[in-house]
Order: C-alpha cells, then sequence, then structure tokens
C-alpha cells in the first residue's frame, strides 16, 4: 500500500502548481520530509476516505526543513490559502502567529475537541501553540534529546577487555563531556564502517542550534538572560564551542558525513549500524527499533546527555504541530482530518511507522513498548527538557547561532571573536 501511496505523492509533486491553481476537491498538506510522517499521512488519508466518503484528493508536498518554512510562512503560503495544514516546528510557530499564518483553533478545540483533549497530552506538549486568546495547532511529533547508544557494543566483553587495556577503566556510558569523547574515539573504526559519535552539522539553522543550546545548559550557561535577550557570548558559550570544535575536527571520532547530515540522516546512519552513540532526538532511537533498514533493533537504549563536571545534565523539547492555514479554503475538512490524525489509533500507528507520537496513551501502549522497550521513559524525559526561547525572529536568531557554530567547525578563528561577532549581530536584530 505505501508504495502506491508514495507514487501518488511524488505525481502530486510533479502537478502540485497546478493542482495548487484548482483548489476545489483538493487538500493541500506541506509535509516535513520523513519517511516515516509521509506514509503515516498517506494510510491515514486513505482510512479517514473509507470511513468518512470523503472524495477529495490529498496533495501531500514533502519538504526539506528550509524548503517547508519557506513555502509556508516565508512566502505567505499559510496565510494566502496555498496551504490547508502544514507540520510547523516550535522553533517557528511565534512567527507563524505573528504573521497570521495559522488558524485560531480555540473555538473548534471547545465544541469539537479531538479524542480526549486536552487530558491525553502531556502539559509539555501544548503550551508552546497557545497564546491565550489563540491556539494555533496540536501536536504529531515530538521526542526529547537524549543520549542514544548501542548498549551491545557497551556490554561487549572484548570492548570491555580493550577499553581497560588501553584506559585503565571500565567502559561505562559518557557522564562528561570530555568522556564522551573519549569513549567516541575508542568506538570509531572506519575499518568496520564504525564511528564513535555523529553529529547532525548540516547547515538548516536548526541542528547546530539545538546543539549550542545544549552544550550551554550543560555547562550551567543560559541562552536568555533575566532581560530576554538572547545570549551567545558567556563563559559557558567559550566552553561549549572550544568542544564542539575540538569534537568535529576530530576524524578519529565522529562519522565523516557529519558536516551534510541533518538529525534525520544522523539517525539513519545510526540504524544502519555506523554510530556507537549519539546526541539526538528520542525519536530516532525509536525509529531504529521499527524501520525495515535498521540492523540494531533490540540493541539500542537511552541515558542522560552528558554535562561539563559541576552541573547537570539537560534535555530539549522541540516538537511538531499539525497546523491550518489562516487562508485555507478547506479549513473544516482540514480540522477533522487532524482530529483523526491525532486520535489514539493514529497516534499509535505514527509511532509504529518510525514517528514519535505525542499522546500519553501511546507513551505507555503495550504494543508500542513491545516493539520499543524504552517508550514508556517519554514521560519522564518531558518533566526536565527545556525549550527554546518562542521569539517571533528566532529564523533570525538561529541563522545567526548557526553561523557561530559553523565559523567554530570550520576555522581556527579565537571563540571569543565569533561568539563577540554574533551577539553584535544579535543585538542588532532586536
Amino acid at each position: 500500500m505505501w508504495q502506491d501511496a508514495k507514487w501518488t505523492r511524488r505525481v502530486c509533486n510533479q502537478e502540485s502548481l497546478e493542482m495548487a491553481s484548482n483548489r476545489k476537491d483538493v487538500l493541500r498538506i506541506a509535509v516535513r520530509e520523513f519517511e516515516p510522517f509521509e506514509r503515516s499521512i498517506a494510510e491515514m488519508w486513505e482510512a479517514y476516505c473509507k470511513q468518512t466518503g470523503c472524495q477529495m484528493q490529498l496533495d501531500a508536498v514533502a519538504m526539506d526543513l528550509h524548503d517547508l518554512h519557506e513555502a509556508t510562512i516565508g512566502s505567505g503560503g499559510l496565510h494566502d490559502g496555498d496551504w490547508d495544514i502544514a507540520h510547523v516546528t516550535t522553533d517557528f510557530i511565534a512567527e507563524a502567529h505573528a504573521t497570521d499564518s495559522l488558524l485560531n483553533l480555540r473555538s473548534r478545540l471547545n465544541l469539537k475537541p479531538p479524542h480526549d483533549f486536552p487530558a491525553g497530552w502531556s502539559e509539555s506538549m501544548l503550551g508552546f501553540q497557545d497564546f491565550g486568546d489563540s491556539i494555533v495547532g496540536v501536536p504529531f511529533h515530538d521526542g526529547p534529546e537524549c543520549l542514544i547508544y548501542r548498549k551491545d557494543l557497551f556490554a561487549d566483553p572484548t570492548n570491555q577487555q580493550a577499553y581497560k587495556s588501553q584506559k585503565g577503566k571500565d567502559l561505562t556510558l559518557p557522564e562528561t563531556w570530555d568522556d564522551f569523547h573519549e569513549i567516541a574515539r575508542f568506538f570509531t573504526r572506519p575499518e568496520e564502517n564504525l564511528y564513535g559519535t555523529v553529529v547532525a552539522g548540516f547547515p538548516d539553522g536548526h541542528n547546530t542550534v539545538f546543539d549550542f543550546a545544549l552544550h550551554v545548559w550543560t555547562r550551567g550557561g543560559e541562552l536568555v538572560d533575566s532581560n530576554g535577550r538572547v545570549v551567545v557570548d558567556s563563559p559557558a558559550a567559550h566552553g561549549a564551542m572550544r568542544y564542539y570544535r575540538k569534537l568535529l575536527q576530530d576524524s578519529s571520532a565522529i562519522h565523516p558525513e557529519c558536516r551534510t547530515y541533518d538529525s534525520v540522516k544522523s539517525g539513519l546512519a545510526f540504524a544502519r549500524g555506523e554510530v556507537a552513540m549519539m546526541v539526538n532526538w528520542f525519536g530516532f532511537a525509536s525509529m531504529s527499533e521499527v524501520v525495515a533498514e535498521s540492523v540494531v533493533k533490540g540493541k539500542v537504549d537511552l541515558a542522560p546527555i552528558p554535562h561539563a563536571p559541576g552541573c547537570d545534565s539537560a534535555s530539549l523539547n522541540c516538537y511538531w504541530i499539525y497546523a491550518i492555514g489562516s487562508g485555507s479554503p478547506h479549513a473544516e475538512i482540514a480540522y477533522d482530518f487532524i482530529c483523526y490524525m491525532i486520535n489514539p489509533e493514529n497516534d499509535k500507528r505514527l509511532t509504529l511507522n518510525g514517528g514519535t507520537g505525542c499522546r500519553i496513551s501511546t507513551w505507555h501502549d503495550k504494543d508500542v513498548n513491545r516493539e520499543v522497550p524504552y517508550y514508556y521513559r517519554l514521560e519522564a524525559l518531558h518533566e526536565h527538557a527545556r525549550t527554546l526561547p518562542r521569539l517571533a525572529n528566532w529564523a533570525q536568531l538561529a541563522e545567526a547561532i548557526d553561523e557561530l557554530v559553523l565559523r567554530t567547525m570550520d576555522s581556527d578563528t579565537p571563540i571569543e571573536e565569533i561568539t563577540s561577532d554574533a551577539q553584535k549581530r544579535i543585538d542588532s536584530m532586536v
């Protein structure tokens, strides 16, 4: 069934301009490019049409992050009616709200709420899209960042003995960032196509920004000061970027494709058995248990993200919502389909397809935890995960942080000079 659905999606992409100009019988969805998302939407639309008798066509167009942002918010696609539904990340919710791109769903959620709304979701999944007078979306995909590792490699007696012989200490999960780097070097074995870690270094204003935040937080720093100013030039930021440069410039510790991989490609490399451990989204751990190409099913586990000595670990909660364009000509059908997609059955379907469902019921579902033995731990992860600031100009700010990290990775320019330049750029945006 997925092969047919995928073929249909390709045709829709090729004919998207024609379909967009004739919107009477076409529901258009802007989708974050990720096979489990695409497959799940195709399956759910087919089931929805059978159940409701809906005769509309679906034009689900998958895009990478930059193209998705531009098509939906940057060029006004959601506001102008080019799209009925879109995947919107929490990074861009404030911008979408400020530009009046998203339909206010509050009255619909009050009159015709999705099953068990809002009690069926953690509060950590409901706040970012709630602006008081308006709610602009509902959660569909999530998973805070954590340390994801190959438990079989760590437990292997040969590895244990070799590490003890080389380092004079036991091979245990890394608690500090220095431990992480040391263990990454130990596991890097190019002749076996195995690398200690993978970092999503692709410059999309997304992955590198998250890494920056995590490295600052795990060194006791903050991204925002008491006056609401975004701060990137601080002692914690200096320490974070010195470490990041050392790691990213060490070919004996990292996957050779780090600079071209985003979080999705990094997760797929882990699933292919090319990576011993990584800091990435929870969803890529669960994906490695369910996707066909995974060779590490049953060999994966989670742990807290490393930290600097004397500091605490941290996690980041960034999630995706289904949102309806303020200019959608099919708002009622769009809302009905969204409610259908996030019902308990389909939230579970998304999860077993390789996404990360958002319902508490999914997190504790017996079938899900049989496939992904650590899925129930999502609830605890959410209790301590932090969020990025909700700012309408976050996309611009993220570009500045992205450039900061890229300069750090790809040059020997003093870190303090790089962070100072980035701070001046950020301050000029206020």
